[in-house]
């Protein structure tokens, strides 16, 4: 049988530290209950696992006991890293290091490591997201970024999977992890089974449409912050990316380059995702049709408008509007 740890931090966690807990106990034991109830041996030996024995979560409404120590568990198989408040090595509690310093270790002993929405934090503070790809819940992103230059930030994915290290977007949209998860070490059909217990949507990957694009600006790149500025300010026109960088003084490369460095986009994408915020705005709020609101952000192509939509946000303008539209 394999072993799944369930991090417990004692310190730095709020509500959403204590619902991962239990979503992933409760998942996880009812994946094991289906196929034992189906004359089928359990996958997981599942356990609370804390820094220290003496020291529980206790957040002054709930408290979570672990069942075990970090000293105690020599060898898992797979740990599941619940949001909290950890941010980085140093600023996490004296057991908070203790448990990021296990999970390193561990991952050399070949575990697998999954993080749920700020937990990504945590996990990147071990040094093994390094040149990785992960993602976070997309309001943390700029901080995330600031914190770990290193790390591929994809805040649009909803779940990443690479190396045998598992990460996710925001909030509850762990239940979705999990149900990778589950399908990834038990089978399909127990997923299944799982999904309809607990009513999950099984086949949904991305966290896009729930994001809110807010260009990072926390760099010290003048020139590039003008330029953020500028599209912002002037999206609704037509504007060349060319000319931008010329009346910068910057040549078009060295412009692209320390875009992207700034930024994390290249300009274009940058004007495109200034543009489908307002237009998810609009359609949220506004009677405007599709073709309205694609002339009010700046796009005249129609086709071009839907692309870039359904690429940002992962629904086309019609279904968004469909979706969010509070008098829909």
């Amino acid at each position: 049988m394999k072993h799944l740890s369930i991090l417990v931090p004692d310190e730095q966690t709020n509500m959403s530290t204590i619902a991962c807990i239990v979503g992933a106990y409760q998942i996880f034991s009812e994946a094991n209950n289906y196929l034992v109830r189906n004359f089928k041996k359990a996958i997981f030996k599942i356990e609370l696992v804390g820094a220290t024995k003496n020291n529980f979560l206790n957040n002054n409404l709930l408290t979570i006991k672990h069942q075990a120590a970090i000293n105690e568990i020599h060898k898992t198989n797979l740990i599941i890293i619940p949001a909290s408040l950890i941010r980085s090595y140093e600023t996490a509690s004296k057991n908070n290091k203790l448990l990021i310093d296990w999970v390193a270790n561990q991952y050399k002993k070949d575990a697998e490591i999954a993080s749920i929405c700020a937990g990504s934090f945590m996990l990147a503070s071990t040094g093994i997201l390094s040149g990785k790809t992960c993602s976070t819940h997309w309001a943390m992103s700029e901080n995330f970024r600031e914190l770990f230059p290193d790390v591929n930030l994809q805040t649009d994915q909803l779940i990443t999977d690479e190396n045998g290290i598992y990460t996710n977007g925001g909030a509850y949209s762990f239940l979705n992890l999990l149900m990778y998860l589950v399908e990834k070490f038990y089978n399909r059909q127990t997923a299944i089974h799982c999904a309809k217990y607990f009513q999950i949507d099984l086949d949904r990957n991305l966290q896009a449409e729930f994001s809110i694009f807010n260009g990072h600006k926390k760099h010290s790149d003048d020139e590039i912050l003008t330029a953020q500025k500028f599209l912002e300010q002037n999206y609704r026109d037509k504007i060349s990316i060319e000319k931008l960088s010329s009346d910068l003084n910057i040549g078009r490369r060295n412009f692209d380059r320390r875009f992207i460095k700034a930024t994390g986009f290249t300009p274009l994408d940058y004007l495109q995702r200034v543009k489908i915020e307002v237009a998810k705005k609009m359609f949220e709020t506004t009677r405007k049709t599709v073709n309205e609101t694609m002339y009010e952000v700046g796009y005249n192509d129609a086709k071009a408008f839907r692309d870039v939509f359904s690429r940002v946000t992962g629904l086309s303008p019609l279904k968004y509007k469909s979706k969010y539209n509070k008098e829909g």
